[in-house]
């Protein structure tokens, strides 16, 4: 039968409209999903270096605990802008009248990223993992933190002597003495919580992998690149996070750092070059952020190794070198020279210390006594990653250079990328270099016990390196520890300052408060004392 024309032709203009109406709504889809794009909150932050590890109980270094602080949490942790303890992965917590049994109520219904329960018996696995050396998933891991926190490991004057399980929501810590300070030394980053399935399945390659009950989960580690995470939807506390994703990208340079910045390809910047300080200052696209000043600059002086384990060149050294100098010529008034290897606002910082001044007669004077009157070669190590202490390291090394070859130290700069650097470090390779400390929990023990007690001059796993050894020193710092008067305390340290200033085993150099870049539409970002803060109440406003 033949179709009369008429019909043909409304059979086609209901088929264009049918098109038209369907690509009409295909189109509000597309845009639908492109808003839904748009939205999602995605959060770039610029770094100088990358991690060392996704294994925060054996790292003892910034990159790794900024990134681990948002995939694993600790038993308590610290108030968001000060390092006062309050609870987290413990509700509560009790202490017994002589200070040595510990007994921790846990939050209930809480899973690790890879579905299974945080409970006690999680607890035990992880802090048995960091004392007991024959623990199955220690591996090769060194757990320089945990030795230097609680002086020793299992069976060698760890003061941690049991961690048991009362029930599968409390834990109780058995210590050999009290300590002082062991309730901040438990929210400290390197004591995360590790899901023992996962050290059970990944083995040695935990350090790459990273399972935990954290706001943020892993989803890529591109070394030397970028470390991706992504929102943990079953996180525990409701509304949280706010970000969908959170990378963690490495911009070495400074200034590539901040054009990166002002170009968009990043939300947030660290490390910012002090000198760029104006530039930005009136400018409202963006949010100028300090960090406290909650850390020391320094020179490792490596005291083993000749001539460097004599106290005169030492304190030639001390001498020959410019701190008020550097301050400003590096840090543009965010940095104050100092004389301990402790911040000057800690409350056990001994004022009353004289400082080396800067007296290159002296210094070359002390050389001739010392038997180097023509001085000697010196081999400077530091690494082209800018820290909070140490702004744009070569050239502060440059400028130190300078000051020594005018005492007759013929000095010969070597560079290395951040994480050969630290092994080098840790493991007293080098003659001098430029480091720093950052606090990692307010108390003075962190700094002096951490940095300059013959217990942590363990080669591998090194925090004290300048490999410094003065018995009377480490007996004091480990007598602080369990002395829980604080003026008591306070005397010690003190005492222990004055000690460590005659021997010169270091130089100290600047305490500095860290300048942070955000973008204007950046909110609810605290920078943290401690250089890593957690970002699970950061949002992106339009």
């Amino acid at each position: 039968m033949k179709i009369p024309f008429r019909f043909m032709l409304a059979a086609v203009i209901i088929s264009l409209v049918l098109s038209a109406c369907s690509n009409a709504a295909s189109n509000e889809d597309n845009e639908k999903k492109e808003q839904e794009k748009t939205k999602e909150q995605v959060l770039i932050f610029g770094r100088g270096a990358d991690s060392y590890s996704m294994d925060p109980q054996n790292a003892n270094e910034i990159e790794t605990w900024r990134v681990s602080k948002n995939v694993y949490e600790t038993l308590v942790e610290y108030e968001k802008e000060t390092t006062n303890v309050i609870p987290k992965l413990a509700k509560d917590w009790e202490v017994s009248e002589d200070g040595k049994t510990w007994k921790f109520n846990l939050q209930e219904g809480i899973k690790f990223h890879d579905g299974t329960d945080f409970n006690a018996e999680a607890v035990v696995y992880n802090f048995e993992r960091m004392m007991d050396p024959s623990h199955p998933a220690r591996h090769d891991a060194t757990f320089s933190v945990y030795r230097g926190m609680f002086n020793g490991f299992k069976g060698d004057g760890s003061v941690i002597e049991e961690v048991n399980m009362v029930d599968p929501h409390t834990v109780e810590f058995k210590l050999s003495e009290p300590q002082a300070n062991f309730l901040s030394n438990l929210g400290m980053h390197a004591f995360g919580i590790i899901s023992p399935a996962a050290l059970k399945k990944y083995g040695a390659d935990i350090h790459e992998n990273a399972v935990g009950t954290g706001p943020f989960k892993l989803e890529s580690w591109i070394p030397n690149d970028s470390v991706t995470l992504v929102k943990n939807v079953e996180y525990w506390k409701e509304n949280s996070p706010q970000l969908d994703k959170l990378i963690y990208k490495v911009i070495p340079d400074n200034t590539s750092r901040l054009t990166a910045l002002k170009n968009g390809e990043i939300d947030i910047m660290v490390s910012l070059n002090p000198s760029d300080l104006k530039s930005l200052e009136n400018d409202n696209s963006y949010q100028l952020l300090l960090r406290p000043a909650l850390n020391v600059g320094y020179l490792s002086i490596n005291n083993q190794k000749e001539p460097l384990n004599n106290i005169k060149v030492r304190q030639a050294i001390n001498h020959a070198i410019d701190k008020k100098g550097i301050a400003d010529a590096f840090f543009y008034g965010l940095a104050e020279p100092v004389k301990n290897m402790l911040p000057s606002e800690s409350w056990a910082y001994n004022h009353e210390i004289e400082d080396y001044e800067y007296n290159l007669d002296k210094a070359k004077s002390l050389l001739a006594e010392a038997g180097y009157p023509n001085g000697f070669e010196l081999e400077f190590a530091v690494t082209s990653n800018s820290r909070i202490y140490m702004q744009q390291p070569t050239k502060m090394v440059e400028a130190m250079k300078a000051s020594l070859e005018k005492i007759g130290v013929n000095v010969k700069i070597v560079s290395y990328e951040w994480a050969a650097y630290i092994d080098q470090l840790r493991n007293g390779e080098h003659s001098i270099g430029l480091i720093g400390w950052v606090g990692d929990n307010g108390d003075p023990d962190n700094f002096l016990y951490s940095m300059l007690s013959k217990n942590n001059a363990v080669k591998g796993a090194a925090q004290n390196h300048t490999f410094y050894v003065n018995d009377e020193v480490s007996d004091l710092l480990m007598k602080a520890k369990s002395v829980m008067d604080e003026q008591e305390r306070t005397e010690i340290y003190k005492q222990v300052q004055k000690l460590v200033h005659e021997d010169a085993p270091s130089v100290p150099l600047v305490e500095v408060k860290e300048p942070v870049v955000t973008a204007d539409y950046v909110k609810g970002y605290i920078p943290h004392p401690t250089g890593a803060e957690n970002m699970d109440e950061v949002t992106l406003e339009d």
